[in-house]
């Protein structure tokens, strides 16, 4: 049988009138595109929460690249004119960075205390996450000192407080030597992550080589380019052309390796439980070949008494198995995408809802995400590779589920559906 009669055969079981047996190829489309809603939103959520935290870091924190001098650390401060000119450069800063003892109202806690150059936090991708809470995020005194949020919850401390800092130095005999700093609270930040605001203790430069030793700190260039994602091989290919022996180079990939394989097995594990749903939903398409084929068996009478072949009479049913995913899929990855692209204002809606009904019992408001472990709005990322494939999976899955019933609808004898018939 031709490929033409075939696909209207196919698309008319699945198109056709519920008493006909199209409600079983229907049903299947159905189940699969409820199936594919959700991995498709668990997609775009899990991805752009890395992605929101993960650009947050970049920005923020590590930066995109590093270098360092391994053979003189302070000389490190002379390679910024080494990278002059250097295709796709967004910025460099130099940054000292290191650990202290920062007491305050609430108590004493350890904080990492980075002292970094001012332009820093006026760079785009800085100024685009860092919101001031309070005061301000600019560093003009060298008794200037700018907390994150969260820290500065911890200690109970406002703008205008003291807040007292201590580090360590090497005496001249090695032992370690306690030191005490007071600065006044400039300003209150926030990333709008909670991890990076329970850690921040920010102040100035010139501040920072005071106050942390060189050998119980880390001296360290940071770099910025236009792409971090794709362009990050290229620009440390260039840099190393331009640096001396005894740089080490290291960029995003490699200083946060450990916290970015966490996000992404995780992103992996949330896949393959939600691929189980999509994988049960194809397999329902078997049972609704299977039923298709009782339904229609007048028609595979008819076509074998004029001389269609087993292999023909298979290939109706596979091609209306591939019209099932391929119909199912198209809606589900729709729908899903849809409800992924407004899963912020969805996600607010509901914590009001919550937060109203939660009210009239005396409750508390109602976080869905918690912005302490969360970020309070994702971001829109869609990875259109990962929904192609997922696309893809989805009608393979249906056609390789209807393969035996097809086949069983081919092989039923002729003479016995011309007795019945």
């Amino acid at each position: 049988m031709k490929a033409g009669p075939i696909s209207f055969i196919g698309l008319r079981y699945l198109l056709g009138r519920a008493r006909e047996g199209g409600r079983y190829l229907r049903g299947a489309a159905g189940g699969i595109a409820l199936s594919l809603i959700p991995i498709i939103v668990t997609l775009m959520v899990a991805d752009g929460m890395i992605r929101g935290i993960t650009d947050r870091y970049l920005e923020l924190g590590t930066g995109h690249i590093q270098i360092y001098n391994f053979t003189n650390a302070p000389e490190v401060e002379n390679t910024k004119p080494a990278l002059d000119n250097l295709p796709g450069l967004r910025g460099a800063w130099l940054e000292r960075q290191g650990l202290g003892v920062l007491a305050g109202k609430n108590g004493k806690t350890g904080a990492t205390i980075r002292a970094t150059e001012s332009s820093f936090w006026e760079d785009d991708g800085s100024s685009r996450f860092l919101k001031t809470i309070s005061g301000s995020s600019k560093i003009e005194d060298p008794r200037d000192v700018v907390l994150g949020d969260a820290l500065a919850e911890n200690l109970g401390l406002e703008v205008g407080d003291t807040l007292r800092i201590m580090t360590l130095r090497l005496g001249s005999d090695g032992r370690n030597i306690p030191r005490l700093f007071p600065f006044t609270i400039k300003g209150i930040v926030s990333s709008g992550y909670r991890e990076l605001d329970s850690l921040w203790c920010i102040v100035g430069y010139e501040t920072g080589k005071r106050i942390l030793a060189p050998e119980l700190s880390s001296s360290y260039l940071m770099v910025k380019i236009n792409d971090p994602y794709n362009g990050i091989d290229d620009a440390v290919y260039d840099i190393y052309q331009r640096l001396d022996p005894g740089y080490g180079i290291y960029t995003w990939k490699e200083l946060q390796r450990s916290q970015y394989s966490s996000y992404e097995s995780t992103r992996q594990l949330l896949l393959f439980i939600m691929a189980l749903v999509v994988i049960v939903a194809a397999v329902n398409v078997s049972s609704a070949t299977s039923m298709l084929a009782i339904e229609r068996q007048r028609d595979i009478a008819v076509l074998k008494a004029f001389g269609t072949r087993p292999r023909g009479i298979s290939r109706i049913f596979i091609w209306g198995a591939f019209l099932t995913g391929l119909i199912g899929g198209i809606i589900g990855i729709a729908l899903g995408l849809g409800i992924g692209s407004a899963i912020n204002p969805i996600i607010h809606g509901l914590e009001k809802a919550l937060g109203f009904f939660s009210a009239l019992f005396h409750g508390g408001e109602v976080k869905i995400l918690d912005p302490g472990y969360y970020l309070e709005n994702i971001p829109l990322v869609i990875d259109w590779k990962a929904v192609l494939i997922i696309g893809i999976g989805t009608i393979l899955a249906s056609i390789l589920a209807s393969w035996i019933p097809a086949r069983r609808a081919g092989a039923i004898p002729p003479i016995e559906l011309l007795r019945k018939y």
